[in-house]
């Protein structure tokens, strides 16, 4: 059987360091990702993201999670929950996201995102089809606040209707080669 991934891809209009910095810090995550945030750069040091600041504890986001490893500039991975409204896999169920940044020249990186760990089952079908939208939409903003918006979490951007980051691999032609 063939394993589930998600992959995700953008080429952002700013520094790598930026970029980095807007992944692994709480200040940096508030700009694209959620209202609110608790990020410890380190090995098992917290990577939780509050998106409904109303909620009751344990229902405001991305919650108890951790930062499983990093390569400063290059990768982050961290782990990842299903949202509340999907309660079979939330609880004791995690996910996990390799976040990678290679610069694309100076003023330009891309941002490739890749999310793993899916089971079987009806609800892990439905988490994984709300991820693949969600990402488009945390992608999308991040492209926004590096070419001049900026998210008012109260009424938060949306990229435009059907606009997806999916990874494009390129056929590279076959070399030929010739025997003299």
């Amino acid at each position: 059987m063939e394993q589930r991934v998600i992959r995700k891809e953008v080429v952002v209009n700013a520094s790598q360091k930026e970029v980095w910095n807007a992944w692994t810090s709480s200040e940096g995550t508030k700009l694209f990702f959620a209202p609110e945030a608790n990020i410890k750069l380190s090995v098992g040091g917290s990577y939780e993201l509050f998106f409904d600041l109303d909620a009751p504890v344990g229902s405001r986001g991305g919650e108890g999670l951790k930062v499983l490893s990093y390569l400063p500039m290059e990768m982050l991975s961290f782990e990842w929950n299903a949202p509340p409204q999907f309660p079979e896999v939330r609880e004791g169920s995690l996910t996990w996201v390799v976040v990678q940044f290679s610069a694309c020249d100076r003023k330009q990186v891309s941002v490739k995102l890749t999310h793993l760990g899916w089971r079987e089952g009806e609800e892990w079908a439905k988490v994984y089809q709300y991820f693949k939208n969600a990402w488009d939409i945390v992608l999308g903003r991040l492209e926004y606040i590096y070419s001049g918006g900026t998210i008012d979490w109260n009424n938060p951007y949306r990229p435009p209707q059907g606009k997806t980051y999916e990874v494009r691999y390129a056929r590279r032609p076959v070399p030929k080669f010739t025997h003299r």
